[in-house]
């Protein structure tokens, strides 16, 4: 009786500090609590009012604009401003794509040919480039329903294996190919119809151009099905393969006939070594003749006018779109050229399709004179007509000519254009302001040089995109010569304290609009001829 007694006088005793832990580990606890909701409700409030001044600083930096080119944008690199930018942008291309398809309307062969000379304003004043940024956003949402297959396969129970028909995780172009018995009806709904038992029934509507995001495109249904009932009867058999694509978009700007159309063409169709045909949507005579070399080249075959057949072309293979992955060049890293196709390929071809003579430059050091002056290489100066002119450019040539330069300078081609590209191909230096006539840097060869000239306003990046990191993939020498404030006419209209002079990222902060009016449309250049002659002396440095 005792032993019990003390035993539970023992439990007794050792319960009470038992519970009294629970209550302090209770009181412990609570005091974190307490504290992490007093740190994150600070924190939060001080980011909210950072948030707030850096807002209110940028739009600051932007009053000094005038207020009818002014938009007032929040930093680069708040989220919400990548999502606005792509909106912004995509706004602009799609004016732009209704202004150039209004333009097109009732005109003649040579009104086009009048409007597209050398010296046009360059792809970026008409191209939305925030393509990227909303593939990255969609990609996710996209690759899953974008990998339907049929084809590539005889397992009929490994569907999974199978190669994809259509591809459209990419947010710039979409490509499908087709391989086997595949149908194509055109007219005003045009389908491309692949027969196949391994292919589940699935549709897409493909835009079949390089930029898909532009509006005012046209779409072609392309289908799979599994049994020949399902599928139109074909009219015609050709055992060769089919490519669709489209003429439309920003198709006529001298820079985008290359990097929309003729690059992403020849990245699709060479491997096929001219036997394959051309089914073109929003089908241009006109435009097509002006390239009929390089359309020969790609396809000996004729080529359909898909909107307007009436006929059910059937095909072993066709594959529907295209495009690049890059601006005005070929990586074959990226791009499916099914050859390892390279953009020196693609100079080549050019050389070959107008039987272009010069494959190299002159080279100074192998040079010896017959009897006379030493032969001097020829240099081609691009001269714009209507903004980024060189003011000074009697000067220039002067300049030029003074290190050893023979000097041509190029305005609108006067001549058939078979003639005009050998006229390019003679050359051993071209140089121009940045705008779409350096796209004839295609027709140099290989290892001249390419002097691109950068207007004001921290355009340097836009330049390197658009010719600089092409030229080098063509196995050019490039070189860039960086307009200083001080050359710019924009000096003398706003002076050294405006932000369109003393803060271009303000300005490009603000919006392209504003880039793309100030810098781009309306600024003219006088080049500083003794700070310029560095770079002339580099170049003739390169052909030695």
């Amino acid at each position: 009786m005792v032993r019990t007694e003390s035993k539970s006088a023992r439990n007794t005793n050792r319960s009470s500090p038992w519970k009294s832990n629970y209550v302090a580990y209770g009181l412990l606890l609570g005091s974190v609590f307490v504290l992490l909701y007093l740190m994150v409700s600070t924190q939060f409030s001080y980011s909210q009012k950072a948030l707030l001044e850096l807002d209110r600083a940028t739009v600051d930096s932007a009053e000094t604009i005038p207020a009818k080119h002014r938009r007032n944008h929040p930093r680069q690199e708040d989220v919400r401003a990548r999502i606005e930018g792509f909106n912004r942008e995509e706004e602009v291309a799609k004016a732009h794509t209704e202004q150039r398809r209004q333009e097109k309307q009732g005109e003649s062969e040579q009104q086009w040919a009048q409007k597209n000379s050398i010296e046009e304003q360059s792809g970026h004043e008409m191209k939305s480039d925030n393509w990227e940024e909303k593939s990255q956003s969609e990609k996710e949402e996209t690759v899953e329903e974008s990998k339907q297959f049929g084809g590539g396969t005889d397992d009929y129970n490994n569907v999974a294996d199978a190669k994809p028909i259509c591809d459209t995780s990419f947010g710039k172009y979409d490509v499908c190919e087709l391989a086997g018995d595949t149908r194509a009806r055109g007219g005003s709904g045009a389908t491309v119809t692949l027969v196949s038992p391994r292919a589940p029934p699935k549709e897409w509507e493909i835009k079949p151009y390089s930029r898909k995001y532009l509006d005012g495109l046209k779409a072609v249904t392309v289908k799979s099905v599994p049994n020949p009932e399902n599928a139109p009867q074909c009219t015609t058999r050709l055992n060769i393969p089919a490519m669709v694509i489209e003429l439309g978009g920003l198709t006529g700007n001298y820079w985008h006939d290359f990097t929309d159309v003729l690059v992403p063409l020849f990245i699709g169709a060479r491997r096929f070594n001219g036997e394959v045909q051309l089914l073109v949507v929003n089908l241009l005579p006109f435009w097509v003749d002006r390239y009929k070399r390089i359309f020969g080249k790609i396809s000996r075959h004729e080529i359909v006018d898909f909107e307007n057949d009436d006929v059910v072309r059937c095909y072993p293979h066709v594959v529907v779109g295209y495009g690049s992955r890059k601006e005005f060049t070929i990586d074959p890293s990226l791009d499916e050229t099914g050859g390892g196709y390279t953009m020196v390929d693609f100079t080549k071809f050019l050389r070959s399709a107008y039987s272009l003579p010069r494959h190299r430059p002159i080279k100074l050091s192998e040079v010896r004179p017959a009897g006379g002056s030493r032969r001097r290489p020829r240099m081609i100066i691009l001269e714009r007509t209507n903004s980024r002119k060189i003011l000074n450019l009697a000067e220039v040539i002067a300049a030029a000519e003074a290190v050893g330069f023979k000097v041509i300078v190029a305005g609108r081609p006067r001549a058939s254009y078979d003639v005009f590209t050998r006229e390019m191909n003679s050359f051993d230096v071209m140089v121009g302001v940045h705008g779409a006539g350096l796209t004839n840097c295609v027709f140099l060869p290989t290892g001249a040089v390419l002097l691109q000239i950068v207007p004001y306003g921290r355009l340097e990046e836009i330049a390197r995109t658009d010719f600089g990191n092409p030229a080098r993939d063509m196995g050019l020498r490039y070189m860039e010569y960086s307009v200083a404030a001080e050359e710019s006419s924009l000096m003398n209209v706003f002076g050294k304290e405006h932000p369109i002079i003393k803060d271009p990222a303000a300005v490009h902060m603000s919006g392209w609009g504003n880039v793309a009016e100030w810098y781009l449309a309306k600024q003219d250049v006088r080049i500083n001829v003794e700070r310029f002659k560095p770079s002339l002396l580099q170049a003739l440095k390169q052909l030695q």
